[in-house]
């Protein structure tokens, strides 16, 4: 993919930004996911909440709501377990009540064993590749009608460092985080005379429950915090993005690490 540097010093996106916009977000009961989704939601965007854990879907439901920010849709999905016939359900349900996408957040990952691959578990590392690649593949592939009903659609696939330069004992992660990358890059290029964008971004060094299971002694202050990755997703997931796709954005290579006031 192509490197796109993003200097958003001055970007300060109105809370009207997405409005209009409806967006489904994976792994957002947590992390990265669980502030962007809610940054989407404060910039107007409809959002569609995706994860495991109902209760913590739900949680995140009622405080963007008491935040006036809109009535989000919970979407349980369980990327490790999910089948065919359960995106499609998923789509059918979002184009019942929407009738269309313009927007996925690809967040949802998992880190798996840190350890050789002469003695990684072969379960684990199916585990984690269908989590992080497989279940990315069906999600996409069932909601791309969705996409392709949007005047404006946008794919924002969260990569990792890792997908470019894989290093010892990172193992599936590593692995499905550039497989991952790869298949953003082929959709790009397919869809690139349509009306739907595919861009990565790499958010670098954020302060989550992921980081925290691969540098146990970092700390809790280590590294950047979700909420100033905010600007880049709604950048990105917006009109602010239109005529770039195939792109990479490293987000820690940018000035920019704090959140966006809105301008009303």
């Amino acid at each position: 993919m192509n490197d796109l540097q993003l200097d958003l010093l001055a970007y300060r996106p109105a809370s009207t930004t997405l409005t209009g916009r409806v967006i489904l977000v994976t792994g957002a009961t947590g992390g990265v996911g669980r502030a962007v989704a809610q940054g989407l939601a404060a910039h107007g965007a409809q959002v569609i909440l995706s994860g495991r854990s109902i209760p913590a879907l739900t949680e995140l439901c009622d405080r963007i709501e008491q935040a006036g920010h809109g009535l989000p849709v919970v979407l349980p999905i369980d990327l490790e377990r999910a089948g065919v016939d359960d995106y499609a359900l998923a789509a059918t349900a979002i184009e019942e009540r929407f009738g269309r996408l313009d927007g996925v957040l690809l967040n949802a990952a998992m880190l798996g064993d840190l350890t050789p691959i002469q003695v990684y578990d072969p379960l684990q590392w199916a585990r984690v590749m269908q989590v992080n690649l497989n279940g990315n593949f069906l999600l996409l592939r069932s909601i791309l009608p969705l996409l392709a009903a949007s005047q404006d659609a946008t794919v924002v696939v969260t990569t990792d460092d890792l997908a470019r330069r894989a290093r010892a004992y990172w193992g599936a992660y590593a692995v499905s985080k550039r497989a991952l990358e790869g298949l953003a890059e082929v959709l790009a290029e397919e869809l690139a005379d349509t009306n739907i964008r595919v861009n990565c971004i790499d958010p670098g060094p954020v302060r989550t429950r992921l980081r925290a299971e691969a540098f146990p002694a970092e700390g809790t202050t280590a590294g950047s915090t979700p909420e100033s990755l905010i600007p880049f997703f709604v950048y990105l997931s917006g009109p602010a993005s239109r005529g770039y796709t195939g792109c990479r954005v490293s987000a820690h290579n940018s000035p920019h690490r704090q959140p966006a006031i809105p301008n009303d």
